[in-house]
């Protein structure tokens, strides 16, 4: 489950404090979506990333991220990072990998944290990029963690609780994208990894 995932990753792997500056990138995603919002309900300044204007706008007029950029109209990832972040990230929530990550890493702040939730742009590749900017974090002193949400399944009903009730009051909002029948399912898997779909891809297999 998305939110499950958004919440585990950004509460137990983060641990938030009021004022910190998080990034999320592919933001626009089921995930990152959710992680931009509790963030924000957490007193955080967010950034996302997303790739194309559409969903660039989406970030900031539906989900209420501070800012939000296209990273594929950005000739240098450092430099745009260190445009929004002109003071450091403090929270990283990884969706992408590669060059953003490397970015990234450049731009921490002390004691930075990087929840490790996927690497989408590494997926089906042959020979992934490699990441050379590692080394931030020792004089940073960053902790890095990757995590599975079934790791953390003793606090879904916790999640649910704290889900549901900010739903309720609208402080919580939800996009998916929906293909309509089974053979959609294909084209709309590969649509993940080109970044096709805005929110959570679903497919619906029967309206009766």
């Amino acid at each position: 489950m998305p939110g499950f995932t958004a919440y585990v990753g950004f509460y137990e792997i983060c641990s938030p404090k009021k004022g910190e500056f998080v990034f999320v990138s592919a933001a626009s995603g089921a995930v990152g979506q959710i992680v931009g919002q509790l963030a924000k309900l957490h007193g955080c300044y967010v950034v996302g990333s997303a790739g194309t204007n559409q969903k660039v706008e989406l970030l900031k007029d539906k989900f209420g991220f501070d800012e939000a950029f296209n990273y594929k109209e950005e000739p240098d990832l450092t430099a745009a990072l260190k445009r929004y972040f002109p003071e450091g990230i403090d929270i990283y929530f990884e969706n992408v990998g590669g060059p953003m990550l490397d970015a990234v890493l450049l731009n921490m702040r002390m004691h930075g944290r990087i929840a490790v939730c996927g690497m989408v742009s590494q997926h089906g590749m042959t020979d992934p990029s490699g990441i050379h900017n590692l080394f931030c974090l020792v004089p940073k002193r960053i902790s890095m963690k990757g995590f599975i949400q079934s790791d953390y399944i003793k606090l879904f009903p916790q999640f649910v609780d704290y889900m549901t009730k900010h739903y309720k009051d609208g402080k919580i909002e939800y996009v998916e994208d929906m293909s309509i029948r089974l053979e959609n399912a294909p084209a709309a898997f590969v649509g993940l990894f080109s970044g096709k779909n805005v929110g959570k891809q679903v497919v619906c297999v029967s309206q009766e």
